[in-house]
């Protein structure tokens, strides 16, 4: 598989798992779970923001953040909205990479001014990685809560996006 076809679809499987998440923290309407329903919204932001952050660093704009956790949380309806517009971002423009702009580096700044330069799939892998990590990080939060939430391994999306890769060969 090359690099450009497995950020596909480990873009595509992020956008599957992102769907899933907010589909199910949606349903949370306990106010038992209140602080913990807010909490995993402002875990699922700080990722999203962290998104938006990569998203013009790739692009070498300037992100305007100054930051990476808000105090407050958007409307889970808003926020499952704006990472859904990210993650389709982020499909359209790997459709425009090749190997030689994959691997290319991008010198960029930190939400708190640090400089940094990573190449354009070091980025790509960073975004996939952080937000697979605070997914789990919302789950864990949400231990206990009365929805159930996404099975959020990568080969149950396969499956999922794919039924045939359950057939016997």
């Amino acid at each position: 598989m090359s690099t450009d076809t497995l950020l596909t679809s480990l873009f595509r499987y992020k956008a599957w798992a992102n769907r899933e998440t907010f589909a199910a923290l949606a349903t949370l309407t306990d106010g038992a779970f209140a602080a913990a329903r807010k909490d995993a919204l402002l875990t699922l932001n700080h990722a999203h923001i962290v998104d938006r952050i990569f998203r013009a660093n790739l692009q070498r704009q300037v992100h305007g953040y100054t930051g990476t956790f808000p105090k407050e949380p958007p409307p889970v309806d808003m926020l499952a909205k704006s990472v859904a517009e990210t993650d389709r971002w982020y499909l359209d423009y790997l459709a425009t990479l090749d190997a030689t702009a994959l691997a290319e580096p991008i010198a960029f700044s930190f939400a708190d001014g640090a400089p940094a330069r990573m190449s354009r799939e070091e980025m790509l892998g960073h975004v996939i990685t952080h937000g697979n990590f605070h997914r789990g990080e919302t789950s864990r939060i949400l231990a206990g809560a009365p929805i159930e939430l996404p099975h959020d391994v990568f080969t149950g999306y396969l499956h999922r996006a794919e039924p045939e890769r359950r057939q016997t060969v």
